[in-house]
């Protein structure tokens, strides 16, 4: 699996390494242009975005039973620009988990993160689990953030990595659990391009990983 990579068994899936938006990566061409490689950054915990990071913008509510526990180790930067792009970013993975959790591939609130040309691929991810009948159970830490703005401030990149190691499928028919087949590498790192919409609000653009591409 990858992209939001969950363990799944090689017989029930064939994901490579891409969690959520799979390594395909799509993106707009309207943000390439702003993104830049990404510099070291700093961050804490945080089970939702920050209002503040464009304020009067409604964002969706976003719930996630206690069985799937999706944490954000030191999601946190002294740099309010940096932070909001965290913030979003978070709640974008969030959101993916929460509709596969919730049987909803159209979940409005992934569209509210994602932009149009990384939205569709997200909901193929999202359906590589509902249609097989697959929730998510366990736990899955995100960490090491690393983020960097553009100098336009319309663009943004953000690495980080994933610990699959306590994450696992739960199949809604037979309540057979399942994680990573044996050998699995259960470090995923993310590359992510973000693009700031005319909301203020930072969309995932594209997203690309690696399995075994970081450590603890």
């Amino acid at each position: 699996m990858a992209r939001r990579t969950l363990p799944v068994t090689a017989a029930t899936f064939a994901l490579s390494a891409t969690l959520l938006l799979s390594a395909c990566g799509g993106g707009d061409d309207t943000s390439s242009d702003d993104i830049q490689g990404a510099d070291t950054g700093s961050s804490s915990p945080s089970a939702s975005a920050s209002a503040s990071a464009s304020p009067g913008v409604e964002r969706p509510k976003i719930t996630i039973p206690s069985s799937f526990q999706l944490t954000f180790e030191n999601w946190s930067s002294g740099d309010p620009v940096e932070q909001a792009v965290l913030d979003d970013a978070k709640e974008e993975v969030r959101a993916g988990y929460a509709a596969i959790i919730a049987n909803d591939p159209d979940s409005e609130a992934v569209a509210f993160y994602d932009t149009q040309g990384v939205v569709g691929q997200t909901k193929e991810w999202i359906k590589s689990y509902t249609d097989k009948h697959l929730t998510v159970i366990g736990k899955l830490p995100a960490f090491a953030p690393k983020v960097s703005v553009a100098k336009t401030g319309r663009g943004a990149s953000l690495s980080y990595c994933t610990d699959e190691s306590a994450a696992q499928t739960r199949n809604l028919k037979t309540g057979k659990v399942e994680g990573n087949p044996a050998g699995t590498n259960p470090y995923v790192s993310y590359t992510v391009s973000l693009a700031k919409n005319a909301q203020g609000v930072w969309q995932n653009a594209s997203v690309h990983s690696e399995r075994g591409g970081c450590s603890k």
